[in-house]
């Protein structure tokens, strides 16, 4: 054996063991995933079904506020909390979803639960299209080009006060 098939044969060692603990690392990393995503319940959490919003013991009261509501027996939480479009829809359930995950597994999420900038965009841009006949005369008759907030004026239309 000369002296570069010992190099070479040493490098691929470590290649080999590199790559089996990426293997293990990856293994691992999935098999959490795929337990907290059966344990989370989160298959649920790709339907309409209102219920999965109750998953969660912080999101109680917004469901029990939303079943006695007006909007409980016309709207799901999808219809105001996700936009149109599969893709539009899926991304932003996606990424709550794994910030929702992220804040109860760190701990770190408020007592009383807030909604996100973009979420309040979200949410307004449902009110506004759902309710167009309405709104479009509102929006029309406004001298600014701003546009009307909904939720600012009626903040507990949805989950009661």
């Amino acid at each position: 054996m000369h002296n570069n098939e010992v190099v070479s044969l040493k490098s691929s060692s470590g290649r080999t063991t590199a790559w089996m603990l990426l293997a293990v690392l990856c293994g691992v990393f999935l098999g959490v995933g795929v337990f907290t995503f059966g344990y989370a319940k989160g298959s649920s959490y790709l339907t309409d079904n209102p219920a999965a919003c109750a998953n969660c013991h912080v999101m109680r009261n917004q469901h029990s506020g939303w079943l006695r509501s007006s909007h409980g027996k016309w709207a799901v939480c999808n219809d105001c909390h996700a936009p149109a479009g599969f893709l539009a829809k899926y991304s932003t359930k996606a990424l709550n979803g794994f910030l929702h995950s992220w804040a109860f597994t760190t701990q770190r999420f408020p007592d009383e639960i807030r909604i996100t900038a973009r979420n309040y965009r979200v949410a307004d841009g449902a009110c506004l299209k759902c309710h167009a006949d309405l709104t479009s005369g509102i929006n029309s008759s406004r001298h600014s080009r701003a546009s009307v907030s909904c939720i600012q004026c009626h903040a507990g239309v949805g989950h009661g006060k």
